[in-house]
């Protein structure tokens, strides 16, 4: 099985498009099942934030797994195949693993080096996990990128030098509104880039926090959690408290406008206010920007390259370029070297059998090895001298080709190995399925800490 990526970011996509393929909730474990049990497909995980939506897939052919990921990507999008194709990207083999180290250590994050990326892949794992749809192919992938991700942030100033989406956000607020420090903040959502903002907006020291959710007891739990003055409200209250708000963060992205131009129309421009909205889909009606007083900054206002630039020290991004180039090297490395490894195994286990039959035939052609001349102590010398033997002929070649095969093209000494010793081509196939058969996949809850 091989890696395979398609996706759509803000790197290739405009935000409008994103939202239109954005997936969440049921339609997300929907699209995850669809792709899991296409042809070609025998792994897949979804990560689809407000920047991305990518899918992860085992796949067996290239072409195939393309085809039926776009397809339902499309389907699910409602946006026809011809025009999602033109903004989606494919990543296969090398190329994908790359990828997804990149993302993990926030190279491919709007605002470059903003530490969410790594909660957000764990949630897709988990999610996957949960579903059933991956396997020990992409979970050891996606493991090893979470570790890539979290070594690039403890080891650089990445995470330093990096914003957040909410701190970009509420810096272009500041800009609007002068300091935030007693203003009086509305959080519409109660999830975790929701949570993200509130607790930056408490650092901020801002007067008051208002928290709207569907969920009451959800808002009011992350309103306890704040140290300035914080409070939950339904969201069906949410027309009162947009009249109140100096700054307002939206962070739903439910399917349906959550904030209409109806709602703020009581709003002038002696009172004015700044909304940010990062959902995906968009949760503030765009006819807002029309009122007298109201500004609006949407995730299309935070793409640009200078933000990004700013955000993060370039020596920052050259040491975690080096570090995701060092370890996708070491994991294809390991990748290929244990690719070698069922043939080594079959070629021992050829040896072994050659050994006894050799050992069983000494013993019909000789008088002298059976009961009556030699001790079980002397017949066993001479089988473990035999084996002895072959073991230390065959040490140095397969210690070898475990080594060269770590090197591109190193499939090449497997294949050398199987046409010189004449090995049974189902022999090494054989181990190789025993072996995945026989591993439990550690679908474990990764142990890395959301930035």
């Amino acid at each position: 099985m091989s890696l395979l990526v398609v996706g759509l970011s803000h790197r290739s996509a405009p935000v409008a498009m994103l939202e239109r393929a954005a997936v969440t909730g049921d339609d997300l474990v929907k699209l995850l099942h669809e792709v899991h049990e296409s042809a070609h497909i025998a792994e897949a995980m979804i990560v689809s934030t407000c920047n991305r939506v990518e899918i992860y897939a085992a796949v067996d052919k290239f072409h195939g797994g393309v085809s039926s990921v776009s397809e339902l990507l499309a389907r699910h999008s409602g946006v026809p195949l011809d025009d999602l194709s033109e903004y989606l990207y494919v990543h296969y083999e090398d190329r994908a693993i790359q990828h997804i180290f990149s993302v993990t250590c926030g190279l491919e994050s709007m605002v470059v080096g903003e530490g969410q990326i790594l909660g957000q892949v764990r949630q897709a794992l988990r999610l996957a996990q949960k579903q059933g749809s991956v396997g020990r192919d992409v979970n050891e992938v996606v493991q090893r990128a979470l570790r890539v991700g979290k070594r690039a942030h403890t080891e650089t100033g990445i995470d330093r030098a990096g914003a957040s989406l909410v701190s970009v956000g509420l810096d272009i607020a500041a800009e609007h509104l002068g300091p935030l420090a007693d203003r009086r903040a509305l959080v519409v959502g109660a999830g975790s880039m929701s949570g993200l903002a509130a607790a930056t907006l408490d650092r901020a020291g801002v007067a008051e926090i208002v928290i709207a959710n569907r969920t009451f007891d959800r808002g009011v739990r992350l309103a306890e959690s704040l140290q300035v003055p914080a409070r939950a409200i339904d969201l069906i209250d949410l027309g009162d408290a947009l009249n109140e708000a100096d700054l307002v963060v939206s962070c739903i992205g439910a399917a349906g406008l959550v904030i209409t131009a109806d709602m703020l129309i009581a709003r002038t421009a002696a009172s004015p206010v700044f909304i940010l909205d990062l959902a995906l889909p968009h949760d503030v009606d765009r006819a807002v920007r029309d009122l007298p007083g109201v500004r609006l900054a949407g995730l299309d206002d935070l793409r640009t390259d200078q933000q990004a630039a700013q955000a993060v020290g370039a020596d920052a991004v050259d040491a975690v370029r080096r570090i995701v180039t060092e370890e996708v090297a070491a994991f294809l490395g390991a990748a290929r070297a244990a690719a070698v490894a069922p043939t080594v195994v079959a070629l021992r286990s050829k040896a072994a059998d050659v050994v006894e039959a050799e050992l069983a035939r000494l013993a019909g052609r000789l008088p002298g090895l059976g009961d009556q001349v030699l001790d079980d102590k002397v017949r066993g010398e001479i089988a473990q001298t035999v084996r002895r033997v072959v073991d230390k002929l065959l040490h140095a070649p397969t210690v070898r080709v475990k080594e060269l095969a770590a090197a591109p093209g190193g499939d090449a000494y497997a294949t050398a190995l199987r046409e010189l010793f004449d090995l049974d081509p189902k022999g090494p196939e054989a181990v190789a399925r025993a072996d995945i058969e026989g591993t439990v996949s550690p679908l474990t809850e990764p142990k890395v800490k959301d930035q």
